[in-house]
């Protein structure tokens, strides 16, 4: 049986996301049209919104549908009330807001980068030190999904907002795997993906506060009250608000269980391959995600042994993983080339048992052994 530890590339469906989604198949009927069939859509529609809204604290109206989280990111980016005002960002940000920033610089716009520690964690005060004075917006990750780290982001949307500034946060990593409540941490918005979570990929949410005004990217139609127009994904929503519910339901203790078995991953793999090296912070960081650059051996080759010993990992985010270029996460933490190359992510999720990690202790110092044993030859 193969082993999987790629959860934060894309988590297996969850048991009650399929449930949903197969009930959904036999339903006809647009959930804008008025007929019985259009009103039972609507409401399954509502439903699954209510439900996304309670995995992070806020009310259904302030829940925007979109196909994932890229472009729940750059429905906040493009459609917030920016203006003219500074962009301020991090290097270790998904993909999804490094392009746009960059293509941004390249058009002559204003984009400032928070620097990022050994561990991939920022200063919150270093904001207060972009901002200069003026509103920016700043968007910042909850937590990354290669090296796990959390960012604080409560206390940059205080120094942001007493700036006049805006603060979007991308959770799709977070969402599912730590407790998330938009009004303690005080954000603008916040981006949501449906398959990082154990729902179908395709559909994802953006949370806008209620008092925001957010200018739709997509024209040509009346959905999601003017902010996303075209015929919602409702077999894919109700799958996504159906996992939205069960992961809620499940923290705090499946946070606590992956804490425990993350930890024990690590202490096993260290006690077989001392010189492991861990990417990432001990402590604020994501229950289930474990980087670990093992010194010596290539990252994409101990990837292919992997994969053929039966496990699935990656060497960072999927969205990036066919460049063949190092991880732009562990550069901006100051490794060097052949270290951000050899990242090895594991990633654990709802359906990771302690058998399962008990054997990838088993495999991996296996695998590396092997691949060691081809370098030297």
């Amino acid at each position: 049986m193969r082993l999987y530890a790629d959860h934060n590339a894309t988590a297996p469906l969850r048991p009650e996301a399929r449930a949903a989604m197969q009930e959904a198949l036999d339903w006809v009927g647009n959930p804008s049209s008025a007929h019985r069939e259009g009103v039972r859509a609507r409401r399954a529609l509502e439903a699954a919104r209510a439900q996304v809204a309670g995995l992070i604290g806020a009310t259904p109206t302030e829940i925007v549908f979109t196909s994932g989280a890229t472009e729940a990111n750059a429905l906040a980016l493009h459609g917030a009330p920016l203006g003219d005002a500074p962009l301020i960002t991090s290097p270790i940000e998904h993909a999804s807001v490094v392009e746009p920033a960059q293509e941004r610089i390249r058009l002559g716009g204003d984009v400032r980068w928070l620097q990022v520690d050994q561990q991939g964690r920022i200063e919150a005060a270093d904001v207060t030190a972009l901002c200069q004075g003026r509103a920016c917006f700043t968007t910042l990750g909850l937590a990354n999904g290669e090296v796990g780290a959390i960012a604080p982001i409560a206390a940059v949307a205080k120094l942001a907002h007493a700036h006049g500034g805006l603060l979007h946060t991308d959770a799709a990593q977070a969402a599912g795997r730590v407790p998330i409540d938009v009004r303690e941490l005080g954000v603008d918005l916040l981006s949501l993906s449906g398959h990082k979570l154990g729902g179908p990929a395709g559909v994802g949410a953006l949370y806008v506060r209620r008092d925001l005004s957010l200018t739709a990217m997509l024209g040509g139609g009346s959905q999601e009250r003017g902010r996303r127009a075209g015929t919602e994904n409702l077999i894919g929503i109700v799958g996504f608000g159906a996992a939205a519910a069960a992961a809620h339901q499940a923290l705090p203790e499946a946070t606590v269980a992956l804490c425990r078995r993350r930890d024990r991953l690590w202490a096993g793999l260290r006690a077989s391959l001392p010189d492991l090296v861990r990417n990432g912070p001990d402590t604020d960081s994501l229950p289930n995600t474990l980087n670990v650059t093992v010194p010596g051996v290539s990252g994409a080759s101990l990837l292919v042994l992997l994969d053929l010993a039966g496990v699935a990992a990656s060497l960072g985010s999927a969205c990036s993983a066919g460049s063949h270029e190092a991880s732009h996460v562990l550069l901006a933490m100051g490794r060097d080339d052949g270290q951000a190359r050899s990242g090895l992510r594991l990633s654990l999720g709802h359906d990771t048992s302690d058998d399962d990690v008990a054997r990838l202790i088993e495999i991996i110092p296996a695998v590396v052994s092997r691949a060691r044993a081809g370098v030297a030859a």
